[in-house]
């Protein structure tokens, strides 16, 4: 019996063999650069070529970036900088950032008030804080309401009874919205964007002129033929994103309405906004406007210009919106007439809140288009970091720098689109773990 068992079991363990480490082949960088880099030779062909391109780039690149003249304040001083350190005169002038640094952030706005828009951006971020991230308290949302108003006063000075009679124009609309709501939604939402247009066009200026003239608190004003640079493009890409997505949303709810008129007048609006460029409407803005406002109405062309950017930017968040509303399940809308939810209602609580989720990197997308086609305003006259290049290539001592103001625009512009862009995915991220 033990000969036969001795025959038919060929190994019995009697101990734990120790732990060894994996084959330096399937471990650590090793195995990252097999698969990643080098799983066929096709793949190690193209890598290699690739590989030989970046070290291409980059050796021309780097040694133009890597340039001491920092400390030059004209061209032709860099030039000597080079040239006594036996360096090329074809690397970088940075001389002419750390000298125009501040003209191309701030524009002409006025040195000693630079804290006020340094401070207006703080306010911004605090304010979007809440509505980007959440785990805020909810008294802290008031702030958030407030902050656009507290920004314009910032920016542009003068009275601070201005911004205060623009935003009763918003509690105009709020207290006619809650108190037509109960006799129809429709007349409600009506008379929430007819009677606050109303009183901005015709009641604001001179509630506002009365109130200073019996308490006159404010700051130095400041015109916004001074505004300009980087300022300039997010006064108006911020704004515009600000207010474009409540505007796109209604559309998008408007173009799907079963309600003939409102249907037509939001399809009509987006088609025709839609059809023309960017460019026609900026001019629109800039020369036709006041065309449209009372006699004697002198209307700021920075503020006209964000109007426009807003209606136009709009125009497509309704079209990306509408695609999320009609990805939204059939049985989403069937279940919130189930439990007897209102239009509004189910809106509110079901359906927009899937179809927003649906719509965030189309949004993101159109968010970050708009904030780059703020440069086109140099073509009505507003000095935008690309318009201040000029003015700075034609003072006599940087007559000739073209590369170094573009490359550092173009840093500027890339750390506000990719910061966009990383905070689509966070809140993708935040999304779909949420509903696990």
């Amino acid at each position: 019996m033990s000969d036969t068992h001795a025959q038919t079991v060929a190994f019995v363990r009697e101990g734990m063999i120790d732990q060894q480490q994996p084959p330096t082949k399937e471990a650590g960088a090793v195995k990252w650069v097999r698969e990643n880099l080098f799983p066929t030779w096709l793949n190690a062909i193209l890598t290699i070529l690739s590989l030989y391109v970046v070290w291409y780039v980059l050796s021309g690149v780097v040694p133009w970036l890597v340039s001491p003249t920092w400390g030059a304040t004209s061209l032709g001083q860099c030039r000597e900088i080079l040239e006594g350190l036996g360096q090329s005169t074809e690397q970088a002038c940075w001389g002419v950032i750390r000298d125009r640094w501040n003209q191309l952030l701030f524009g002409f706005y006025p040195s000693e008030l630079y804290w006020r828009p340094t401070l207006a951006l703080v306010v911004l971020l605090a304010g979007l804080a809440p509505v980007l991230f959440g785990n805020f308290p909810r008294w802290f949302l008031g702030f958030s309401l407030a902050s656009p108003f507290l920004i314009f006063f910032l920016l542009w000075g003068g009275s601070i009874w201005l911004p205060v009679s623009v935003a009763l124009g918003f509690v105009v609309g709020v207290v006619a919205f809650r108190a037509l709501a109960r006799v129809n939604q429709i007349v409600a939402v009506i008379a929430a964007v007819v009677l606050p247009i109303l009183y901005w066009l015709f009641l604001a200026g001179p509630l506002a002129a009365a109130v200073t003239g019996l308490v006159p608190i404010g700051i130095a004003p400041v015109g916004s033929n001074e505004f300009g640079g980087f300022m300039l493009s997010i006064v108006i890409g911020v704004s515009a994103i600000v207010l474009s997505l409540p505007l796109g949303i209604m559309l998008a709810l408007g173009r799907a309405s079963n309600l003939f008129i409102v249907t037509k007048l939001s399809v009509a609006f987006i088609e025709i906004i839609r059809g023309v460029p960017l460019i026609v409407w900026l001019f629109t803005a800039s020369l036709l406007l006041n065309y449209f406002l009372p006699p004697g109405t002198n209307f700021d062309l920075t503020l006209r210009v964000i109007i426009m950017v807003t209606l136009f930017s709009a125009a497509y968040i309704a079209e990306v919106v509408r695609g999320g509303l009609a990805a939204v399940p059939k049985g989403q809308y069937e279940g919130a007439d189930s439990l007897g939810l209102s239009y509004w209602q189910s809106m509110q609580l079901i359906v927009l809140p899937q179809a927003l989720k649906i719509s965030i990197p189309g949004i993101v997308n159109t968010f970050i288009g708009l904030f780059k086609d703020t440069t086109l305003v140099v073509f009505i006259g507003l000095l935008d970091p690309l318009g201040l290049t000029n003015a700075i290539r034609a003072s006599q001592e940087w007559n000739g720098i073209y590369w170094e103001l573009y490359v550092f625009i173009g840093v500027l512009f890339f750390v506000a689109c990719y910061s966009m862009g990383r905070y689509s995915l966070h809140l993708e991220r935040k999304l779909q773990r949420e509903n696990r």
